[in-house]
């Protein structure tokens, strides 16, 4: 798709300083791994994930001044074409050799079933081997970046990871209550810009879409929690593992939630998915 940067040489017009105070980093500015890990996590902690505008039927732009001034300017989230799309940008801005890859999601699908590969997230390329990072798989977005060796557990600010390899495919792994879990499954392949325009129509757009069924927003905390809301549901992961979920009572009370825990702010009155409903059941 025209526009779309795909080049170095199209980044020289990436707004760094308002990426950063975006997302609250002051470190340095060199493509080394402390900033990769850094960014990733600054980076999930201040943009939530979030399909809001999937449910107000207002479309999903992955033009980069649209998702810039979306995600940066307006100070809103996103789903993974956005945010990665973002990351991405913003790492090869930096000067890292960095690579869209596209993946299936997972999470809470068993291996029989084989969802859509619809999910994009970032490869990138450095002399001491590969790294992956993920800021757009909800609740499970990554928070340092993984090196891309099999069998690895590695460690993060939050959840410990791992890729393992396993009938010919890659799936990423977080270990959560002392088990596996798969979160995504990947072979490798890049994602070039008319794939991710595919995916992002049918996720934006069809009735199957999990995006289209529900409502959902995500964002990690500092010290290791997490915010998860999942329709009604408004979830705190503490770092320590304890969780508190709470129902939210009514179409106001949950545009205060958006507020409050997840900086997203809309006008009174503002009412998410199908007519007569204030968000999905």
């Amino acid at each position: 798709m025209p526009g779309l940067f795909n080049t170095v040489t199209d980044m020289a017009t990436f707004d760094l300083d308002a990426y950063f105070a975006r997302i609250g980093y002051v470190g340095p500015r060199t493509p080394a791994l402390a900033t990769l890990h850094a960014v990733t996590l600054h980076h999930t902690a201040a943009i939530p994930f979030e399909n809001l505008d999937v449910l107000l039927d207002r479309g999903i732009s992955l033009e980069p001044a649209d998702v810039f001034r979306k995600l940066v300017h307006e100070r809103r989230g996103g789903y993974c074409f956005e945010q990665n799309f973002l990351l991405l940008s913003a790492l090869e801005a930096l000067g890292f050799a960095v690579t869209p890859l596209s993946a299936r999601v997972r999470w809470q699908r068993p291996r029989a079933e084989t969802p859509p590969r619809t999910h994009l997230f970032v490869r990138v390329d450095m002399a001491d081997g590969t790294w992956l990072t993920d800021a757009g798989v909800g609740g499970l977005s990554l928070t340092a970046a993984l090196r891309f060796e099999p069998g690895l557990e590695q460690p993060t600010p939050h959840e410990p990871r791992r890729i393992v390899r396993e009938e010919g495919r890659y799936f990423h792994q977080a270990l959560l209550g002392g088990a596996w879990h798969d979160v995504c499954e990947f072979t490798g392949e890049e994602m070039p810009v008319i794939d991710r325009e595919v995916a992002n129509w049918w996720t934006s757009t069809c009735p199957q879409s999990r995006f289209r069924q529900r409502l959902t927003a995500a964002r990690a905390l500092r010290d290791g929690g997490r915010l998860a809301l999942l329709n009604r549901e408004f979830t705190v992961r503490h770092a320590d593992g304890r969780s508190e979920t709470r129902m939210i009572d009514g179409p106001e009370a949950l545009l205060a939630v958006l507020a409050e825990h997840f900086g997203l702010h809309f006008p009174a009155g503002t009412r998410f998915g199908p007519p007569g409903s204030p968000w999905p059941t």
